[in-house]
């Protein structure tokens, strides 16, 4: 995995006006681009789509500064139809207007080109089992929130809240299949995982195929596959976040296993009356490398 992102790296800097094929790359090294940029973005700390931004926009910085050309032939240079589509980029990476940057030779952000190295970690062993499940379904309350990766997630958490006592009880009585217990269930995310971009939250309960379920309820249909399942203990959410972003580090790159599309689930085990800690397990659909 390290190889095909230092690979990918290395198509973004060919191609940085042109559309990348990331599927194509993903087929070369034996991988999807779902995992492709679901990794990519976990190790590199932002999306793919928004470092290729930063780098386009770093070169063209160069181009700009040194003023051998105009704004609109620069612009057209790095896969831009107009100065203002370019203006509106340059502004977002650089926080000024081109023309002022050129005026002034700055303020300029530079990213700089990614290079991904192993680390030799992992001494403390992650608590995983490998689950192969039928066909299930997922229902409950659903609701659009915006991606948020550390703490708490306020949309969520308002979310809950909002729903009474007795509706809690009514969908725990509703599971029957594993994953056991109240779920959060995350669906829909944005392969690239940028912060902010929206997913499908759902409050809810495992039932099995065959269990109908209420007409008030939103219902994730969920097919049969393969599941690793990581099962953490301390501080919530922190043990929990830290586990997530340790798939992509360690787990991920030692093991012949990727992720496939599909909704991550995450079940409490026990948790304190607070919720200042908790035991959880988290559920990501996985296919064989």
């Amino acid at each position: 995995m390290i190889s095909a992102l230092n690979r990918l790296v290395d198509l973004v800097e060919k191609h940085l006006t042109a559309e990348l094929d990331v599927a194509g790359l993903a087929a070369t090294v034996g991988t999807t681009e779902y995992h492709l940029r679901r990794m990519f973005s976990s190790l590199a700390g932002l999306p793919l789509s928004e470092y290729v931004r930063r780098r386009r926009m770093t070169v063209a910085a160069a181009d700009v500064v040194r003023g051998e050309d105009d704004l609109l032939s620069i612009a057209v240079r790095h896969g831009y139809g107009s100065t203002e589509a370019f203006g509106r980029a340059f502004r977002a990476v650089h926080g000024a207007n081109p023309g002022d940057v050129r005026r002034d030779g700055g303020p300029l952000r530079t990213q700089p080109q990614l290079r991904f190295r192993l680390t030799v970690e992992g001494s403390i062993p992650m608590h995983t089992r490998i689950v192969e499940r039928p066909a299930f379904r997922l229902v409950g309350h659903a609701a659009r929130v915006p991606l948020i990766h550390q703490g708490i997630n306020p949309h969520i958490q308002q979310h809950i809240t909002a729903l009474p006592q007795e509706e809690h009880l009514r969908l725990k009585a509703l599971g029957d299949t594993e994953p056991e217990g109240l779920l959060q269930v995350c669906d829909d995310v944005d392969p690239d995982g940028a912060e902010g971009t929206e997913l499908t939250y759902l409050h809810g309960v495992a039932v099995s195929q065959d269990t109908s379920a209420p007409d008030d309820l939103d219902a994730i249909e969920v097919p049969a596959g393969t599941w690793a399942v990581f099962r953490t203990t301390g501080p919530h959410p922190q043990a929990l976040q830290d586990t997530w972003a340790a798939t992509a580090t360690e787990w991920f790159p030692s093991t012949p296993w990727r992720l496939r599309p599909g909704p991550s689930l995450v079940a409490i085990l026990e948790r304190a009356d607070d919720f200042s800690t908790a035991t959880c397990e988290l559920w990501l659909p996985v296919e064989p490398t």
